[in-house]
């Protein structure tokens, strides 16, 4: 069982930086592949980015290749989501989620979830 907690979610101006976490428990956190996932309103969530369970790999999404980096240190049992350049367009709910076994770009493939945190990118 592995539980997740988001952190870090605001207020932005386009262009501007912001810095999202994630503290999961348990103890083999580093055996989970980690996401972040976006969600606005009436809409589907949206795969952001991943990570594999060591590290050693990331995916992103097309939209926010270049200007997003997701990371993680398993001592800290965290991964983190660095946002630069930010666009309105990125104003969303953003979810980091966790699943055992290999990364996938589906929410469904994901087994625990967040609660979520607010990144708004003003104009």
């Amino acid at each position: 069982q592995v539980q997740l907690v988001e952190s870090g979610g605001g207020l932005v101006q386009a262009g501007g930086s912001l810095s999202v976490s994630c503290a999961a428990s348990g103890r083999t956190f580093s055996r989970y592949a980690m996401a972040w996932f976006r969600q606005l309103p009436g809409k589907e969530r949206e795969f952001v980015a991943a990570i594999t369970w060591l590290g050693f790999s990331t995916y992103y999404a097309d939209s926010v290749k270049g200007r997003f980096t997701i990371s993680r240190d398993n001592a800290k049992n965290t991964v983190f989501l660095q946002m630069n350049s930010l666009k309105p367009e990125d104003t969303a709910v953003y979810y980091c989620a966790a699943r055992q076994g290999v990364v996938t770009t589906t929410s469904n493939d994901y087994d625990y979830w967040g609660q979520g945190t607010q990144v708004t990118v003003s104009t």
